[in-house]
């Protein structure tokens, strides 16, 4: 086919571009929004203290390993507290 006898096509540039899902979904209320990440740090305290149940039950050579994965865990909850 010949450029004259194809049909005009818009190019890519020139096409409609989809969206998708608007990406900037209306901001949630500071309050609401900081109210929720303290209780789902809340909650990440809680599960890795959790991590220490029955610890008095393990060897004790089983501790450090527990205690470091507890810290660890403690630490993440509370850094995204702070956003750091």
């Amino acid at each position: 086919m010949t450029p004259e006898e194809s049909p005009e096509q818009p190019l890519a540039a020139e096409q409609p571009v989809d969206q998708g899902p608007d990406e900037n979904p209306p901001a949630e209320p500071a309050e609401a929004r900081d109210a929720t990440e303290a209780r789902d740090a809340t909650e990440a305290v809680e599960e890795a203290v959790a991590g220490l149940d029955g610890i008095e039950e393990l060897p004790l050579n089983e501790h450090v390993e527990r205690f470091d994965s507890v810290h660890t865990a403690l630490t993440v909850a509370l850094s995204s507290i702070d956003k750091v």
